[in-house]
C-alpha cells in the first residue's frame, strides 16, 4: 500500500497539537486537519465512492481544501483540484472529462459567485452524482445552491482506516491551463506525488520550532500543492493561508506570524519588493527560504530582493506533468542566478532537437525529463500522451540551455519565441536586458504580426515609480543594448499586466 494521505496520517499522530493551518484568527491542529478529512473519506464511502473514482475540488486557500483534498485521498479516490476563476461551461467540461463522480464546491463571494457557477455547471455534467456545498459562512448546514458540507458530515466518524491504493493509482488529475487546445488532466499517481513531495522536503533543514509557511500560491495548482501544502503537511509546518496575493497583506502575515518559508512565482516577488519599497517597513525577519517557479525570475529580481529581504530567491523548475519540480537551485550546493540549478534526485534532464535527438554541449534544446516525478499520461488521451511521452522521456514544450557544471536555464516556451525575419528572438533575454533600465519595473516581451518580417517585437513595460523614459527614448535605449534583429520596435507603457490566478503573466492576451 502507498497512500499520499500518509503524510498527515504521520503528523497528526506525532505532533497532534501542533497547529497546521491558520486562517486570520483561525488556528487549526493536525488533530482536527486528519480527523475532518477522514469524516471526508467516511462522507465517500457512504456515498459509493471509492478507489479508482475521481472526486473534484473547486476551492481557494481555504481550510476546505486541505480537510477535502485529504479525505479524498484515504478514500481511495483521485482529486480534481480545479481552477476557482473557471466559468460554469469550463466547470462542467472539467467534470465531464475527468468522469468525476463528486463534486465539492466553495461557496463563494458576489464579486466571484463559485457555489452558483458550480452548481450550474454539476446540473450540466453527466455521471456526476453529489455536490456538495463548502460555505462561506462557518459550520453553516445550509446553503442554497445544495447540500452543506458540515450536514453532510453530520454523524460521520473522525477515525477512518485509509483505502490501501498501489503506487501507481491515481492520486489527483491536474489540469493543465490550456493555452494549445482545451485542458488536459496530467494523471499523478500517489508514487509520484509523495516521492516529489519527499524530495521537495528534504532540500531543506526543518527549522527546530518548527517552520511557518505562508500559502499565497493556489492550491488547486500543482506547484503550491506540492511544493507548499504538501511539504509543510509533511515537515509538520503551519500553512498560513491567504486566498488571494496581494503583496501589503502578504508582508504583514509574514511578520505577524513569523513566516519562515515562502514561495512564489516571480510576478509575487517582485510585488513584494515593490511594496517594501514602498512603504518602507523592515522585511519579514524570520524569513529563510524564499523559492520561486512557474516562469523564470528576471535575474534584476534576483539580485534586488536578496538586498533587500536578506535572503537569496531559489530558483526551481517543474510542470503538472512532472508533479512537479524536476529541477532546483539547492541548498549546500553554490546558487546560480538566472538558472533553475540542476535535476533533483533520481530524476534526469536532457536536452533535444525537433526530432527527439539528443543536443550534447550547452544547446538550447528542449528539456526533457524522465524519473519518479513524470505522469502516467493525459486523462484519457492516449494520442496525446504518445505526442508527449517517448520511451518515458516527457518533452517539456520548454527551450533551454546546460552549461559545463550542468546547470540548466530555461531560455523560453517553444510557442513563446519570435522569429523575426527568419531569426529566433527569445523574449526573456530581452525581458532580462530591459529591467535593468531604471525606468522598467516589470517587461512583457511579444510578438506581434508583421507584414514583411512575419513578426515584430513589442514591449510591454510597467514603469518604475516616478521614472520619466518616453517610449522613444527606451526604444533607443534598446537599439543600443541589444543586436539589431532583436531590440523591440514598438515599445507600450501599461499599469499592469494580465496574469493568471497564478500570477503568471498572461502573453496570449497581449498578442
Amino acid at each position: 500500500m502507498l497512500n499520499l494521505s500518509i503524510i498527515l496520517e504521520d503528523s497528526a499522530r506525532n505532533t497532534p497539537d501542533r497547529t497546521a493551518l491558520v486562517l486570520g484568527d483561525l488556528r487549526l491542529p493536525y488533530s482536527m486537519l486528519d480527523s475532518v478529512a477522514g469524516q471526508v473519506a467516511a462522507l465517500l464511502a457512504a456515498r459509493g465512492i471509492g478507489r479508482g473514482d475521481k472526486v473534484a475540488l473547486l476551492c481557494p486557500n481555504l481550510p476546505y481544501f486541505p480537510f477535502v483534498y485529504f479525505g479524498i485521498l484515504k478514500a481511495g479516490a483521485a482529486v480534481v483540484p480545479l481552477n476557482v476563476l473557471l466559468r460554469p461551461r469550463e466547470i462542467a467540461y472539467h467534470l465531464t472529462d475527468s468522469d468525476s463522480r463528486a463534486f465539492f464546491c466553495f461557496e463563494g463571494s458576489a464579486e466571484l459567485p463559485m457555489g452558483a457557477r458550480g452548481r450550474e455547471a454539476y446540473d450540466a455534467a453527466e455521471g456526476c452524482e453529489h455536490f456538495f456545498v463548502l460555505p462561506a459562512t462557518p459550520l453553516a448546514t445550509e446553503s442554497e445552491h445544495g447540500e452543506s458540507f458540515w450536514a453532510a458530515l453530520e454523524g460521520m466518524p473522525a477515525r477512518f482506516e485509509t483505502v490501501p491504493t498501489a503506487p501507481d493509482d491515481t492520486a489527483a488529475v491536474l489540469y493543465t491551463s490550456g493555452t494549445t487546445g482545451r485542458p488536459k488532466g496530467a494523471e499523478l499517481t500517489h508514487l509520484n506525488l509523495l516521492v516529489n513531495t519527499m524530495v521537495s522536503d528534504e532540500m531543506f533543514p526543518a527549522d527546530p520550532e518548527g517552520d511557518v509557511a505562508l500559502a499565497v500560491l493556489p492550491l488547486f495548482h500543482s506547484f503550491g500543492q506540492v511544493a507548499v501544502m504538501n511539504v509543510s503537511v509533511r515537515r509538520r509546518a503551519t500553512l498560513v493561508l491567504q486566498p488571494r496575493f496581494e503583496a501589503g497583506a502578504a508582508l504583514e502575515l509574514m511578520r505577524g506570524e513569523k513566516v519562515t518559508m515562502f514561495a512564489g512565482v516571480p510576478t509575487m516577488f517582485w510585488a513584494l519588493l515593490s511594496e517594501l519599497r514602498a512603504g518602507g517597513a523592515a522585511p519579514p525577519p524570520a524569513l529563510r527560504v524564499a523559492v520561486s517557479g512557474g516562469a523564470a525570475c528576471p535575474v534584476e529580481v534576483l539580485k534586488d530582493f536578496e538586498a533587500a529581504f536578506g535572503v537569496p530567491i531559489l530558483e526551481g523548475y517543474g510542470l503538472s506533468e512532472t508533479s512537479p519540480v524536476a529541477c532546483f537551485n539547492r541548498p549546500g550546493r553554490p546558487t546560480r542566478p538566472g538558472t533553475i540549478g540542476l535535476p533533483v534526485w533520481g530524476v534526469e534532464m536532457r536536452l533535444v532537437d525537433g526530432d527527439g535527438n539528443v543536443i550534447e554541449g550547452g544547446g538550447p534544446g528542449e528539456i526533457a525529463v524522465r524519473g519518479h516525478n513524470v505522469m502516467k499520461g493525459y486523462y484519457g488521451r492516449p494520442e496525446e500522451t504518445e505526442e508527449v511521452l517517448r520511451d518515458g522521456w516527457f518533452l517539456t514544450g520548454d527551450l533551454a540551455t546546460r552549461d559545463e557544471d550542468g546547470y540548466y536555464a530555461v531560455v523560453d516556451r517553444t510557442k513563446d519565441m519570435i522569429i523575426r525575419g527568419g531569426f529566433n528572438v527569445y523574449p526573456r533575454e530581452l525581458e532580462e536586458v530591459l529591467m535593468t533600465h531604471p525606468s522598467v519595473s516589470l517587461a512583457a516581451v511579444v510578438g506581434v504580426p508583421h507584414a514583411s518580417h512575419g513578426e515584430e517585437i513589442k514591449a510591454y513595460v510597467i514603469p518604475a515609480p516616478g521614472a520619466a523614459a518616453s517610449e522613444d527614448e527606451l526604444i533607443a535605449w534598446c537599439r543600443e543594448n541589444m543586436a539589431a534583429y532583436k531590440y523591440p520596435r514598438l515599445i507600450e507603457f501599461r499599469e499592469s499586466l494580465p496574469m493568471t490566478v497564478t500570477g503568471k503573466i498572461l502573453k496570449r492576451e497581449l498578442r
